[in-house]
C-alpha cells in the first residue's frame, strides 16, 4: 500500500510537466524557422529580424505547449519570464556592441607611446593621450573633492535633520532640477563664473572641475539620502536611549552603516561625470601638451581628446582615428577599475553582521 501510494504521489508531482528538454529544442527550432523567415521577408541573412522571429516563434510555441501540457498559469508564468530574460537579453545588445568596437578599434593604439607621450608637437602618426589622462584624473578628482563633502552634508541634513519643513522641500526641489540640467549649461555656468573673478576667457582644469561638480552634487544627494534614510530608526533610538548625541550618532553608526552603499553611489556619480565632453568642451579648453597645474591655463581631458582627434583630423585620418579609440577604451577602463575600487572599498567598510 506504501509502495502504490509512493508512485501514485510520484505522478501526480510529474503529471502535467514540459520535458527538461522541451525549452532547448524549442529554442534551436526557432532560431532555424526565424532565420528562414527573415530570409523570406528581407530576400537577405538580416541577423537583426532573424533574431526578432526567432524570439516571437519562441515565445508563441512555449505559450502554446505551456498552456496544453500544463495549465495558463504555468503558461503566463512562463511567459513572463521568457519577457523578463528577453528584455535583460535586449539590454545586453548595445553594451556588447559598444565594448566589441571600443576594444577592437582601440588596441590598435593600445601602447606604451599612448600612455607616456603627448600630442605636443605631434601632426601625423605616433603621439599618446598621457597629457589627456592627467587631465581627467585632475579634473574628476578635483570635481569628487568638492561634491562629496556638499552632497554628503545635504543628504544628512535632509534625511536627519530637515524632515518636512520648508528648507528641505525647496533643497529636494533645487536637487531634482539641478539633476536634469543640461551638461552645456554647467560648462557655461562654471565659465561664466570664473570670468567674473578672473575675467574673461579665463580656462583651466579647475574650470572643468566646477563643472563637474555642478553635475555630481545632484547625483550624491539623491543616492546619500536614500541610503541613510535606509538605515533602520531602532540603530538611532539604540544610541539615544545611551546618551549619545545626535550627530554623534550619525557619525558613528548611521554614517558606517550606510557607508557600503554611499561609496557606490560615489563612485556611480564619478561615472555619471567622466566621460562628460560638452562641458569640458568650454570650461576646461583644448591643449596638446601636458598641463599639471588645475588652476592655470587650458587642461586636456579624456572625452576631448577623442572628440577632437574624431572630429577634427589631420590628412591621416585613420591615425586620428585610432588614437579616438583608444582613448574610448582607456575611459571604460577607467570607469571600470574605479567600480572595481569601489566595490573593494565598500565590501571592506561594510558592517559586520556576523558574530
Amino acid at each position: 500500500m506504501t509502495a502504490i501510494t509512493h508512485r501514485l504521489g510520484s505522478e501526480t508531482l510529474t503529471a502535467g510537466r514540459l520535458p527538461k528538454a522541451t525549452i532547448p529544442v524549442a529554442i534551436a527550432a526557432s532560431a532555424v524557422l526565424g532565420y528562414a523567415l527573415a530570409v523570406l521577408a528581407s530576400g537577405t541573412a538580416n541577423i537583426g529580424l532573424a533574431i526578432l522571429f526567432a524570439f516571437l516563434v519562441f515565445l508563441v510555441t512555449v505559450e502554446i505547449t505551456t498552456r496544453v501540457v500544463e495549465g495558463a498559469r504555468q503558461a503566463a508564468d512562463r511567459r513572463a519570464g521568457n519577457l523578463i530574460a528577453g528584455a535583460f537579453l535586449l539590454a545586453l545588445v548595445p553594451l556588447g556592441s559598444v565594448t566589441f568596437e571600443a576594444v577592437s578599434n582601440g588596441l590598435a593604439r593600445f601602447d606604451l607611446a599612448f600612455f607616456t607621450q603627448s600630442m605636443r608637437n605631434v601632426v601625423g602618426e605616433g603621439g599618446g593621450a598621457v597629457h589627456a589622462i592627467y587631465g581627467t584624473v585632475y579634473v574628476t578628482g578635483m570635481a569628487t573633492v568638492i561634491s562629496v563633502p556638499i552632497g554628503l552634508l545635504t543628504a544628512i541634513y535632509l534625511a536627519e535633520y530637515g524632515v518636512r519643513n520648508r528648507l528641505s522641500k525647496a533643497i529636494t526641489f533645487f536637487v531634482d532640477v539641478m539633476t536634469g540640467v543640461p551638461s552645456i549649461v554647467a560648462g557655461l555656468f562654471a565659465y561664466a563664473l570664473m570670468g567674473l573673478l578672473l575675467g574673461p576667457g579665463a580656462r583651466s582644469g579647475f574650470e572643468g572641475s566646477i563643472a563637474l561638480s555642478v553635475l555630481m552634487i545632484p547625483v550624491v544627494v539623491r543616492s546619500c539620502e536614500e541610503l541613510l534614510r535606509l538605515v533602520p530608526n531602532e540603530l538611532r533610538e539604540a544610541a539615544y536611549a545611551l546618551g549619545v548625541p545626535k550627530w554623534l550618532t550619525i557619525v558613528r553608526v548611521v554614517i558606517p552603516t550606510a557607508i557600503s552603499g554611499i561609496i557606490s553611489g560615489v563612485i556611480l556619480a564619478i561615472a555619471r561625470v567622466i566621460g562628460e565632453t560638452a562641458p569640458l568642451l568650454i570650461a576646461a579648453g583644448f591643449t596638446a601638451s601636458l598641463n599639471n597645474n588645475l588652476f592655470a591655463n587650458p587642461m586636456m581631458t579624456l572625452p576631448v581628446f577623442v572628440y577632437d582627434s574624431y572630429a577634427h583630423p589631420g590628412t591621416d585620418v585613420q591615425v586620428y582615428w585610432d588614437r579616438a579609440w583608444a582613448g574610448a577604451l582607456t575611459l571604460i577602463l577607467i570607469v571600470m577599475i574605479l567600480n572595481l575600487v569601489g566595490r573593494l572599498i565598500a565590501r571592506r567598510f561594510a558592517p559586520k553582521t556576523g558574530r
